[in-house]
């Protein structure tokens, strides 16, 4: 399943259009801080 430009495009639209321009920076923020923790919660799981 390949998305092309116009699909990311509506995508990101329709994220606007729900969440605010607000809020957008503060969900990426939510989300890297949560695809950190689980990478350090594996990489000590490795160890």
């Amino acid at each position: 399943m390949n998305f092309g430009p116009w699909e990311a495009i509506l995508i990101l639209v329709i994220i606007i259009l729900l969440f605010g321009g607000r809020k957008i920076p503060e969900l990426a923020k939510g989300l890297g801080r949560s695809i950190r923790e689980f990478s350090t919660s594996v990489k000590s799981e490795e160890e």
